[in-house]
């Protein structure tokens, strides 16, 4: 069976849902048709079929081959939940390390690995329970390793340490898969950002550029207006003068006459 499609954060895409289960695929193997199937659906069918279940070509286990190395990493790449969501994990990661993350999950549920001892609990909460759990007894090597049976008493602490050092190193690189996941989010959220501020910047620009161009615009009119008055005043002035050059001129004519008419009445 694959994965359930509900627990990907965004719709997959039908080419990467087995062709039987119609989950999203798990450990997936591909036809020469070149559809895909979960590699467990694919055996359980062909036991009874010998096509596939999509075209009904001819299909055998040896025909069976690796998926593409495009579809492959399209697999890869989609961010799934943990199988634990419901009981409180909020981890989400790429497909291909979700295997990783829920190996050593702190949400999945385990039974108390000491015999004589039926209890189940969360991985986070099984530390606390073995040191007071009543069935408890540890190696006398001092690697620490809770004895769950006589035999025990014979494993490897070396062994015990670097399969504890392997899940401590799966969970880290989960942890730094989240944290990878959450520093790109915050840096796709601060891109929208930016483009909202520049794009509410260019807005601005626009208005300001309309409103420069409206006052250019009055200001040449009014240049224009004043250049018109000084033309009309200088107009005038010179209307004015030569008004009064003309009256000058007329009141000069004028005073002769009126000093020989004197003159004749001062002879009568």
């Amino acid at each position: 069976m694959g994965f359930d499609q509900d627990r990907f954060l965004v719709s997959v895409n039908d080419g990467l849902l087995c062709c039987i289960c119609r989950d999203v695929l798990e450990d997936p193997v591909q036809g020469g048709c070149e559809h895909a199937y979960c590699s467990p659906c694919i055996h359980g069918w062909l036991v009874q079929q010998s096509c596939c279940p999509e075209d009904r070509r001819d299909l055998h286990e040896t025909s069976l081959r690796p998926l593409s190395r495009y579809m492959k990493n399209d697999l890869d790449s989609l961010q799934i939940r943990c199988k634990n969501a419901s009981a409180g994990c909020q981890v989400t990661c790429r497909l291909e390390h979700v295997t990783a993350h829920e190996a050593g999950c702190q949400y999945d549920a385990v039974e108390c690995p000491l015999m004589g001892c039926s209890q189940t609990m969360e991985r986070r909460s099984l530390d606390e329970h073995l040191t007071r759990c009543q069935f408890r007894r540890l190696c006398p090597s001092g690697c620490g390793m809770p004895m769950l049976s006589a035999d025990d008493i014979q494993h490897s602490c070396i062994a015990e340490l670097r399969q504890t050092n392997d899940l401590l190193r799966s969970e880290m690189i989960c942890k730094l898969e989240e944290q990878k996941q959450d520093f790109l989010s915050k840096i796709v959220e601060m891109n929208q950002q930016h483009r909202q501020e520049i794009v509410a910047l260019r807005t601005t620009m626009v208005e300001l550029k309309e409103v420069v161009d409206v006052m250019v615009s009055r200001d040449r009119k009014r240049s224009e207006e004043i250049k018109k008055i000084g033309a009309d005043k200088r107009e005038l002035t010179n209307m004015l003068r030569n008004f009064l050059k003309q009256h000058v001129l007329r009141e000069d004519t004028d005073r002769p006459s009126t000093s020989k008419s004197k003159q004749t009445s001062s002879v009568v």
